[in-house]
């Protein structure tokens, strides 16, 4: 049994960056399914579809129900970014060509589903969202962050971007920083949010957009915190310093 993707409410333009849309993502997520949780997963996005108050008991069961492991078959979650234990493997020999998921778990791109099956309506569509993110723990939080390219909220879902920058909680900073952050997150805040990275050890390769959107004015503060942590006898780590290293001499990134 697959995931009837007709069940779910169109996303009409989906944001720039990953996944490319959500019939995509429902073709990564459906043989990472079990037949148990292909059924959950069709019976709770049919629910919340006709019922979006539905959605406060059913987005917290999807890690329970769908599974922690890894979204795509062999790539482990990145420096600073711990991912949830667990002895599961993918068992499908589905070939997955694609790197813009690396660091999902099936219970994300679950989660993605559920809230893409909210109305499309933005003002109910944010509320249900920001309500999900406030009451949710830091997997829940991860789960609506990863999921924001796919809504259709426009800057009105900045709010839960900004609060997970806010933490020190590398899983939510890393997902903060995915492609709904890179196309409506202003330069000031987006800068200091790769500060964040650099301060959490969180690999950079997180950062959504990173080679587009880094500038000389991010250079001079990554300047300055080199410099801060040379005097105490420390270094940034390696990627910040090439990312240090590239601005600074005005090359390409990669």
């Amino acid at each position: 049994m697959e995931i009837e993707l007709d069940q779910l409410h169109p996303v009409d333009q989906p944001d720039v960056g990953q996944p490319d849309g959500l019939d995509d993502l429902c073709r990564v997520l459906a043989p990472r399914l079990d037949p148990h949780a292909t059924r959950w997963l069709a019976a709770a996005t049919a629910a919340v579809a006709a019922d979006p108050d539905t959605l406060t008991s059913l987005f917290p069961q999807a890690g329970r129900w769908c599974g922690r492991k890894p979204l795509t078959p062999g790539r482990a979650g990145q420096r600073g970014v711990p991912d949830t234990p667990t002895s599961d493997t993918p068992t499908s020999d589905t070939p997955v060509p694609r790197t813009d998921l690396d660091g999902w778990q099936v219970q994300d791109a679950a989660r993605t589903v559920l809230l893409a099956a909210l109305p499309t309506a933005t003002e109910p569509r944010v509320a249900a969202v920001t309500r999900i993110y406030q009451r949710g723990d830091a997997a829940e939080k991860r789960g609506v962050l990863r999921a924001l390219p796919l809504l259709n909220l426009g800057d009105a879902a900045l709010v839960i971007t900004r609060d997970a920058l806010r933490t020190n909680d590398s899983r939510l900073v890393a997902a903060a920083l995915g492609p709904y952050a890179a196309r409506h997150l202003d330069d000031q805040a987006w800068r200091h949010g790769v500060l964040k990275c650099v301060f959490l050890e969180v690999d950079l390769t997180v950062v959504a957009d990173l080679e587009r959107r880094a500038d000389a004015e991010l250079g001079r503060m990554l300047g300055d915190l080199a410099a801060e942590r040379a005097a105490a006898g420390r270094r940034l780590p390696a990627d910040a310093q090439v990312l240090l290293g590239r601005l600074a001499n005005a090359r390409p990134l990669w």
